[in-house]
């Protein structure tokens, strides 16, 4: 990847969608594009609790997860700007999407069902996707997920190109909302 191509990050930027839309992938390069530090939400989340998320929800269900990843989320939005992958799941907590809205912009990587299938099917690290029918899970998080997903300030097509093509895709997304977001 090229060096920077835009002035540091005023607020962070928040990649939302469901499992396997590219959201770590693409966020680290966005990151690179934009000079500007990356984390992912379920690393942190691991790091503190001291488990793997499938570990977590395994030990603690759910609900005890996204309390906790509402907790990080907001610690890590309270902090310096950054690029930030969250969990599928967290922009549907109220709390946490509000955070969101009100520190950093928010970006859904949109993504259909064949795209999500192929690159989740056979990983054991999805709790939500480890019992019945995966894709039969991914339809109903589509239907249940995309219309609040759809309240993100910007959206970007996520298909099978790489994950340089596709931050380069969400950076030009961005700076056309920078365009049309700067006060006259």
């Amino acid at each position: 990847m090229n060096a920077p191509e835009s002035p540091s990050l005023d607020r962070s930027l928040v990649l939302i969608g469901l499992m396997g839309a590219g959201k770590s992938a693409v966020g680290r390069r966005l990151a690179i594009l934009l000079g500007c530090p990356f984390k992912d939400a379920d690393a942190e989340i691991e790091a503190a609790a001291g488990c793997s998320v499938a570990d977590f929800f395994a030990r603690f269900g759910e609900a005890a997860f996204r309390e906790g990843e509402r907790k990080v989320m907001i610690r890590l939005l309270e902090g310096p700007p950054l690029v930030l992958a969250a969990g599928g799941g967290a922009f549907m907590d109220p709390e946490t999407r509000a955070a969101i809205k009100s520190r950093a912009i928010s970006i859904w990587l949109k993504a259909d069902l064949d795209l999500l299938y192929g690159r989740t099917k056979g990983r054991g690290h999805r709790p939500l996707l480890n019992t019945g029918d995966p894709k039969a899970t991914l339809a109903r998080l589509m239907a249940e997920r995309y219309p609040v997903y759809a309240e993100a300030d910007i959206t970007v097509d996520s298909n099978s190109e790489s994950a340089d093509a596709t931050a380069k895709r969400v950076k030009a997304a961005l700076d056309e909302h920078r365009m049309r977001t700067v006060p006259a």
